[in-house]
């Protein structure tokens, strides 16, 4: 692919192919933290779309403390200034920690997705506002999170404003403990993962590691 292609790896995704889950909750637990996370298969999706389906590979590696680190090469020709189109392979990687449910494969896909960000696939949910959605009996949400308007293909769709945050005093982790805020990542700017250190205390408004 060419180097002028790389931005449209970073292009929001339709609503459709967002998916959310439940991160901290309030301390009477009516109310969840929406968390925005890609599955793998549309996160290979886009590099097909945009590399070409022989223009990009992954591959995996054991990371530190029994994690799995993976890397995401790109095919990428640049021109150079005597006119010749050179061709080489650029690599980026990332990883994650076995997950809890099917520890191997939940681990493949966890590095393959954090790879990918560092592509610019799917960034811009580091980068959703905190939104507090109504949870069920059973603890999943009462209703579908929404994306605000600004994070959409074209900012053409219809958003909603987000749901109202509980008072500091109400807004506690599932344990009972105070929640601290933390600090989002800015639009461009890398996150580095630690597989050792990488684990599910680490709540953002996007999860792109689930």
């Amino acid at each position: 692919m060419k180097a002028s292609d790389l931005p449209r790896l970073a292009a929001p995704f339709p609503p459709s192919d967002v998916e959310w889950k439940p991160g901290a909750t309030t301390r009477d637990k009516t109310k969840g933290l929406a968390m925005a996370y890609l599955s793998s298969r549309v996160v290979q999706q886009r590099f097909d779309e945009v590399c070409g389906p022989a223009d990009w590979r992954n591959e995996f590696t054991e990371g530190p403390g029994g994690g799995v680190l993976c890397g995401i090469s790109v095919r990428v020709e640049r021109e150079r200034p005597d006119g010749v189109t050179e061709a080489e392979w650029v690599t980026k990687w990332d990883g994650a920690d076995n997950s809890q449910v099917e520890a191997v494969k939940g681990g493949l896909s966890g590095a393959m997705k954090r790879a990918a960000v560092q592509w610019g696939v799917g960034r811009y949910l580091y980068d959703l506002p905190a939104t507090w959605v109504r949870l069920d009996d059973r603890g999943r949400f009462a209703e579908e999170p929404r994306i605000p308007r600004q994070y959409l293909p074209g900012n053409d769709g219809v958003g909603a404003p987000p749901a109202r945050t509980p008072a500091p005093s109400q807004e506690r982790h599932s344990e009972g403990r105070a929640k601290s805020p933390r600090p989002t990542p800015r639009s461009g700017q890398r996150r580095i993962v630690r597989p050792a250190a990488s684990g599910d205390g680490d709540k953002r408004a996007a999860d792109l590691g689930a």
